[in-house]
This record gives C-alpha cells, sequence and structure tokens, in this order.
C-alpha cells in the first residue's frame, strides 16, 4: 500500500515534465518580452536610475509597458503617489485574470497562490487560457508555473543585458537609437492592435481625446492618470447602459 508521502514522491517526474513543457510554450512569450525589457534597462539608466535599480524594478515590479509609464512619471517630477496611482489603474485589469485562470486549474492547493499570480502578465494570460484546457488536471499548476517562470526569466534577462550595455549606446548607428525611443509607443500600437478595437472604439476615443484636452491644463502625468480612468469609466457605462 503506497502512502501519501510514497505517492507525492512519485508524481514529481509528472509534475517536472509539466514545469518543462510550460517553459518550453513559453519561448514565443520570451522572444517578445526580450527585447522590450532591452529597451526598458537602457531607458531607465538614461533616465537616472543605477543598473542595480533598474533590475530591480524589473525583478519586483514586472509590470511590462506600465514599468515605463513608472520610470517616464518619477523622472517627471510626478509624486510617488500619482506614479502608483498610475500604474495601477493601468494594471486593474489584471485582478479579473486571476479568478478567470483559477476556474481552469481544476486541481489547485499544491501550489502558492501568490506564486501562481505574480506572473499572470498580459501575454502569459492569453496563453494559459487558450491552452491550458490540453493540460492534465493535476498538472496544469506546474505547467502554468513553467510559463510564468520563462516569461519571467526572458524578462528580467533582458533588462540586465540592458543596463549592462548602455554605457555603449552612444556609439550605436543613429538609426537604432532613434528605434529604440519608439519602443514604448511600437508596445502601446502592438496591444491595440491586438485587441478588438472596433469593441472598445469608445472608451479608446474617449481616453484619447480626454488626455489630449487635459494635457493643455494640467502636467503630462496627471493628464495620462486622468484619461485612464475617463476610458475606464466610459467603458462600464457602455456596458451598464
Amino acid at each position: 500500500m503506497q502512502t501519501p508521502l510514497h505517492t507525492s514522491f512519485s508524481k514529481r517526474p509528472f509534475l517536472m515534465r509539466a514545469f518543462l513543457k510550460g517553459l518550453a510554450t513559453s519561448l514565443s512569450i520570451a522572444a517578445g518580452y526580450l527585447p522590450i525589457a532591452f529597451s526598458f534597462g537602457i531607458a531607465a539608466v538614461e533616465a537616472g536610475l543605477s543598473p542595480g535599480m533598474a533590475l530591480l524594478v524589473s525583478v519586483l515590479v514586472y509590470a511590462g509597458a506600465s514599468q515605463f509609464i513608472l520610470i517616464a512619471l518619477l523622472t517627471s517630477g510626478a509624486g510617488l503617489v500619482t506614479a502608483v496611482a498610475t500604474v495601477w489603474l493601468m494594471n486593474a485589469r489584471h485582478v479579473f485574470y486571476g479568478p478567470a485562470l483559477a476556474t481552469r486549474l481544476t486541481a489547485p492547493g499544491r501550489l502558492p497562490t501568490p506564486l501562481l499570480a505574480f506572473g499572470l502578465t498580459d501575454e502569459v494570460f492569453a496563453t494559459a487560457m487558450s491552452r491550458i484546457d490540453a493540460q492534465p488536471a493535476q498538472a496544469r499548476e506546474s505547467w502554468h508555473l513553467g510559463l510564468q517562470v520563462g516569461a519571467y526569466g526572458a524578462w528580467v534577462l533582458g533588462t540586465a543585458l540592458g543596463t549592462s550595455l548602455v554605457g555603449g549606446i552612444a556609439h550605436w548607428p543613429v538609426f537604432v537609437q532613434q528605434g529604440l525611443t519608439f519602443v514604448l509607443p511600437a508596445l502601446f500600437l502592438a496591444l491595440l492592435l491586438d485587441m478588438d478595437v472596433a469593441r472598445y472604439r469608445v472608451p479608446i476615443a474617449a481616453a484619447a481625446i480626454a488626455a489630449v484636452l487635459l494635457s493643455f491644463v494640467l502636467p503630462s502625468y496627471n493628464a495620462l492618470a486622468l484619461a485612464i480612468l475617463v476610458g475606464a469609466l466610459s467603458h462600464a457605462a457602455r456596458v451598464r447602459a
């Protein structure tokens, strides 16, 4: 008769294979994260952060495009409260990611919830929701952890490479330097095109118009925060109507 302890040990190879499978699935996400995180590392150091602090932001915050916004707000004179509030508004959608994914984890309980939630980015969530049903029920947590670890590792690695190479950027070709300044707008454009733009045209238009109008009377960081709120409220009002 097998004891629970023996059963737990016997499952380790099975769970490790699931983890490695998730890690392999993350390669497509990692390919996209590396250049963006590389650009963040450069942008953060150019903005005045030390390489260690820039890397720490990626390690602890791990918020993709919001990290660029965070650095821009802090270096433009916005207070910590404004910066944190703006980043929170940008990432409030993640509150809904966890419950949606939790319904697919049909045999939860082995891994701590914070561990499964920390790496739940837009890309990880989209990949998990489209592929997790193909995984055995007992392996889904381990597979999802592997997916997150691969994406997270690529983001941290890209940031580390960016912070270590920033000193030589002055000697890079001009078109490369100019291209790096367009990474953040390009990222937002890619995220926008990946959405069902027609479905969200009203909140997108409301937020854009609000950002332009408010920028005439408020600092850019305050205008951005309020524009995000306007877009969210317009979408909520449209859904309830």
